[in-house]
């Protein structure tokens, strides 16, 4: 995958695929610690040590649709190519938290791309589960909680309304602008 935000996209996907009804998705850069870091933590099912294992196998996967699991592989790779880590912590019914850490200013590292539509698509896409989003750049910091929308919007009104689509996507890319001043990541 070309770029960051498309890992983060399939590794939130494979939380929705566990059952997830909380998905928190941390995007953390510091130009001072030259260091960008990606956490997903999620409610769902979990792993045991053994599945945590074949995850991270690229020949293993649990879908019926394609023989093999790319997803979490590539992610770990493009993390560890760049002098960073990874590491998945998970627990049988107690969900699951991946971890990435990148070399900044690497080489190797690829962008991070579309953050906002990201995490935009995950929300509107998927409207029965909670979103926590926090991106930070540096002191700087937001967070989009569609918990917190929920409780304003009342029952009823569905994110992917075009107006409430709209506010959200806006919100996601004018405070990622506003927190990293429009930086090229």
């Amino acid at each position: 995958m070309p770029e960051i935000a498309l890992n983060i996209l399939d590794i939130a996907e494979n939380s929705v695929r566990a059952g997830a009804t909380l998905i928190e998705i941390t995007v953390s850069v510091q130009p001072e610690e030259d260091c960008l870091t990606v956490t997903i933590r999620d409610n769902g099912c979990g792993m045991t040590p053994e599945e945590v294992e074949k995850v991270q196998d690229p020949f293993f996967t649990t879908r019926t649709t394609r023989k093999v699991g790319l997803g979490v592989p590539f992610f770990k790779q493009a993390a560890e190519s760049t002098d960073g880590s990874f590491q998945i912590d998970s627990e049988k019914g107690r969900g699951t938290l991946v971890t990435a850490v990148f070399g900044l200013s690497h080489i190797d590292r690829m962008p991070l791309g579309d953050i906002s539509s990201t995490v935009y698509t995950l929300i509107v896409f998927n409207e029965h589960i909670d979103f926590r989003y926090t991106y930070r750049y540096g002191e700087r910091s937001f967070v989009l909680d569609t918990r917190d929308m929920r409780e304003m919007l009342g029952d009823g009104i569905s994110f992917s309304e075009p107006e409430v689509s709209t506010f959200i996507k806006e919100y996601l890319e004018t405070n990622r602008k506003e927190t990293d001043g429009g930086a090229d990541i």
